[in-house]
């Protein structure tokens, strides 16, 4: 079983394939495109909000990114073991679901990336293994378990959950399925990002369809993967470039951090009330592409996050800080980015828990 920790990366750039996770995702009953609501803007305007509230019955963006990779690296083994590639349809039929049983995926969770991967095992057959600092809510870790996954509180923190997990693939030699990349790993998290591309074609088609493009995007970051994902295919295929912002915790700035400093550095701070976001260390795959395509650095503060999530609420969008820092973004933004033909998108990346 290969567990990716020591993969050549050679060229580490993020070159995905929104073909694959389409092609998968059509024979996937639980998948359907969210919508992109209009939402009154205080200053005038519309504002445009992807609505990931209820992705595929798991409630987060994740779902896309971590159930796709569980399925790629299933095809991999398979392929190394058997050298025959699989086609969607065969996910479904027993031989495969009784390989996969033979597969753990390990990964530390601060919340939904963790879900994904254990409902992508349930679906395909396979096991999951995650760890949960001590600070996760009971609520979650009885998720994860209906989920069918072995729930390990290795730590005190995300990032200490993160070196446990490490250390558990190093002796078990298991499946490392992170969402973030570092040197001498960037497989599994590539198909992660890979899967989120979803998302900007789905906006991409609605847009093209009818021929109205946001101005300006307000991209949510924790260790960067939904970010550089959107960004990737915005930069790509969109017709209409828009202005992309990437916006952090003020306590968890990692990208921006690396990007003044023109390398990959960890920043320091307090537990931020946005904890999918409250990562201290980037992904390099995200800070590599986010480098080449563009984009400018803002923080929010725990309050102004908070003020989104109420914000939204009336609205009728229940989400958390995390799932509501893009729009604090933009709310902060004002008025300095309004002005003729300004039309903001947000991507609300998770419902309420």
């Amino acid at each position: 079983m290969t567990n990716y920790l020591q993969q050549p990366s050679g060229d580490r750039a993020f070159v995905p394939d929104p073909s694959k996770p389409a092609q998968l995702l059509r024979v996937c009953p639980a998948y359907k495109e969210t919508p992109v609501l209009e939402i009154a803007q205080p200053f005038g305007g519309i504002l445009l909000a992807k609505d990931e509230t209820h992705r595929m019955n798991l409630g987060a963006f994740k779902a896309l990114g971590g159930v796709y990779a569980v399925a790629q690296l299933i095809a991999m083994e398979w392929e190394k073991q058997t050298g025959e590639k699989l086609e969607p349809d065969d996910f479904a039929s027993e031989r495969i679901k009784a390989f996969a049983s033979g597969l753990t995926f390990v990964c530390a969770s601060a919340g939904n990336h963790g879900m994904a991967v254990a409902a992508g095992a349930g679906i395909f057959g396979a096991n999951a293994r995650i760890h949960l600092a001590r600070e996760m809510p009971d609520a979650f870790e009885k998720r994860l378990q209906e989920k069918g996954a072995n729930v390990v509180r290795s730590s005190q923190t995300y990032d200490q959950s993160v070196a446990e997990a490490l250390r558990d693939v190093e002796a078990s030699g298991n499946i490392l399925l992170a969402d973030g990349s570092w040197p001498g790993y960037t497989v599994p998290p590539a198909l992660v990002m890979e899967g989120y591309t979803i998302i900007a074609e789905e906006m991409r088609r609605e847009f093209e369809a009818k021929k109205q493009w946001p101005s300006h995007v307000y991209l949510q970051a924790g260790v960067g993967g939904l970010a550089a994902a959107i960004t990737f295919m915005i930069r790509k295929n969109w017709a209409v470039q828009p202005e992309i912002t990437i916006v952090e915790p003020d306590v968890a700035p990692c990208l921006m951090a690396s990007s003044k400093a023109g390398k990959m550095v960890t920043v320091e701070g307090p537990v931020s009330n946005m904890g999918r976001l409250d990562c201290k260390s980037p992904s390099i795959l995200a800070f590599d592409l986010l480098e080449r395509s563009n984009v400018t650095y803002m923080t929010v503060s725990d309050e102004e996050a908070e003020q989104a999530v109420v914000k939204l609420a009336e609205n009728s969008i229940a989400t958390t800080p995390s799932g509501a820092a893009g729009f604090a973004g933009q709310i902060k933004s004002l008025p300095n980015d309004q002005g003729d033909g300004y039309s903001p998108l947000i991507i609300v990346s998770e419902g309420a828990l």
